[in-house]
C-alpha cells in the first residue's frame, strides 16, 4: 500500500429541494417580470405611457410580485419540499429574521446576509430562494417594515441566497476555498442587494430631489446618471458596511457554520425515500 494518503472525495451533497421543470420556468418566469420591475425607468422610453404613471408603477409590480413569489414558492413547494426542509425552512428563516434588527439603524450591520449566502450553498438555488423570500417577509413583519417595497425585499433576497445555491463547485470545493468564494459572492451580491432596492424606491422621489429624481422626460442615458448620484448619496455607505460584514462574518463563522449545516442536511436525509412497511 502506497505511503501517500488517498484524496478523500466529498460525497455529493443533499439538496433539500430537487428543482424540476416547472419550478425552473416558474423562477425565470418571476425573474423576468422582477427584471422589468425593477428597470422599468431605464427599459421604458420617454415617450412611453407607463411614465406618465412613474408614482403608481412601482405599487402595481409590487402587487403583482407578490403573487408571482407566492407561485414560485407553491411550485418549488410540490417539487419536493418535504416535512424536514419546511422545518429547518421555519428555522432558519426565523433565524435570519430575528437577526436582521440587530443591525437597525447601524449602517451595514446585517448578520442576516452571512447565512443566507451560507444557507443558499448548503441547502441549494430551490431551497435557497424560498429562504430568502420567507425570511424577508418574516423580518418585514417583525420590524413593522411592511410596505410596497417588501415585495421588491423579497425577490431580490430570493436571488440573492439561490445565487448562493448556483456557485459552482457544492460537491468538492472545500477547505479555505470555499469560504473566500462565498466571501466574495456575499461582497458583491450585497452591492447588487443595495442596488436593486435603490432602483425600487428611486422612482418614487418625484420632486423631493430634483437632481437625483427620475425624470419621466429625460433619455436613459441622463436617468442613469441621476440613479448613480442618487445610489452614491444614499445608500454607498451602507451598501459598503453590509458588504464588509458579509465577508468578516463568512470568513470567520463560516467554516463551523457550513459544518452544522451539512450535518443538519445529513442528518435530516432530505433525499432519503420514506417507505411504510405493512403490519
Amino acid at each position: 500500500m502506497s505511503r501517500r494518503a488517498a484524496a478523500v472525495v466529498p460525497s455529493r451533497q443533499a439538496r433539500a429541494v430537487r428543482l424540476g421543470p416547472r419550478s425552473v420556468a416558474a423562477l425565470g418566469l418571476v425573474s423576468a417580470v422582477g427584471v422589468v420591475a425593477f428597470g422599468w425607468p431605464f427599459l421604458a422610453p420617454p415617450t412611453s405611457t407607463l411614465n406618465a404613471h412613474a408614482q403608481d408603477a412601482p405599487w402595481l409590480f409590487a402587487g403583482l410580485l407578490v403573487l408571482l413569489v407566492a407561485v414560485v414558492a407553491a411550485t418549488i413547494s410540490e417539487s419536493g419540499l418535504g416535512a424536514k426542509a419546511v422545518a429547518m425552512l421555519g428555522v432558519l428563516a426565523a433565524t435570519g429574521a430575528a437577526l436582521r434588527p440587530i443591525g437597525a439603524g447601524t449602517a451595514g450591520i446585517e448578520p442576516m446576509f452571512f447565512l443566507m449566502v451560507l444557507s443558499g450553498r448548503v441547502l441549494g438555488p430551490g431551497f435557497g430562494f424560498v429562504l430568502g423570500s420567507v425570511t424577508m417577509f418574516a423580518s418585514a413583519l417583525l420590524t413593522g417594515g411592511v410596505g410596497p417595497w417588501m415585495p421588491f425585499q423579497m425577490l431580490s433576497m430570493g436571488w440573492f441566497t439561490m445565487g448562493a445555491g448556483l456557485l459552482p463547485g457544492p460537491d468538492r470545493l472545500r477547505g479555505r476555498g470555499e469560504p473566500a468564494l462565498l466571501a466574495a459572492y456575499g461582497f458583491l451580491a450585497a452591492f447588487a442587494y443595495g442596488t436593486a432596492m435603490n432602483m425600487a424606491g428611486w422612482p418614487f422621489l418625484g420632486e423631493l430631489a430634483s437632481r437625483v429624481s427620475f425624470d419621466p422626460d429625460a433619455a436613459v442615458p441622463e436617468n442613469l446618471a441621476r440613479f448613480l448620484a442618487y445610489c452614491a448619496a444614499t445608500s454607498l455607505g451602507w451598501d459598503l458596511g453590509r458588504a464588509v460584514v458579509t465577508v468578516v462574518l463568512t470568513l470567520t463563522l463560516g467554516p463551523a457554520v457550513l459544518r452544522a449545516l451539512r450535518r443538519a442536511t445529513r442528518r435530516a436525509a432530505f433525499e432519503t425515500a420514506v417507505t411504510f412497511e405493512d403490519r
